[in-house]
């Protein structure tokens, strides 16, 4: 492996983390309607820039795809009283990361509350939270990494950043960051992003990939 030594992890929280794909089509109640309302909620997200309230973009994305607005504001409280469930895998991953001393950041595009009800969902204590209302714009802007990597006072070349969706692969990497992605759905590198360190089905390799970067190394 690299010569280089990670000092500490960051994680998308939405899709690395979180089945959030379920917990949408679960609440539209039909499996095409679903999927169509977390596509329109992500391009919205992603392509925003500077931070507007998430809460909108979720009831602008169900008004896009057809999705009753009562639908809308129950996901939004449903997710603000812990309906969100991590993957299965991702809590063990968790507690082998903290008990190795590993000091982990959530950076995620979505409100402070909701960032803060859905990593509470994982039992992991994260030492920072960074929500998209927090650095004050949505990934894939820059800044929104940089948030992160301000939290953990780390350059981006020690913090590994742990992608869900394919838009963090290039958006992690444009600040310097390597890229564990935990690509669940096969999705191709996107063009012109650099290759992630790894690409895997799940966030199970990742302990294994940390134990060659001591974390006092």
């Amino acid at each position: 492996m690299a010569e280089q030594k990670f000092k500490a992890v960051a994680f998308d929280l939405l899709t690395a983390l979180m089945d959030s794909w379920a917990f949408w089509i679960r609440t539209a109640g039909d499996e095409t309607l679903g999927r169509a309302w977390r596509r329109a909620s992500l391009r919205l997200v992603t392509t925003a820039g500077i931070y507007r309230p998430y809460e909108e973009t979720v009831f602008e994305a169900a008004r896009e795809v057809g999705v009753p607005g009562e639908r809308a504001d129950h996901l939004l409280k449903d997710w603000a009283a812990g309906g969100l469930s991590p993957w299965p895998e991702a809590p063990s991953v968790l507690a082998k990361l903290a008990s190795h001393g590993w000091r982990t950041v959530v950076v995620t595009n979505c409100s402070q509350r909701l960032a803060e009800a859905a990593a509470a969902a994982t039992g992991h204590r994260f030492d920072h939270i960074v929500s998209a209302e927090r650095a004050g714009f949505y990934k894939i802007r820059p800044e929104a990494y940089r948030a992160g990597l301000a939290a953990l006072g780390e350059d981006a070349s020690r913090v590994l950043f742990v992608a869900g969706s394919p838009h963090d692969v290039p958006g992690a990497a444009a600040v310097g960051m390597q890229v564990y992605w935990s690509n669940r759905f096969n999705d191709p590198v996107p063009t012109g992003a650099p290759e992630p360190l790894m690409n895997q089905p799940d966030l199970v390799a990742l302990p294994d990939l940390l134990a060659d970067y001591p974390v006092n190394g």
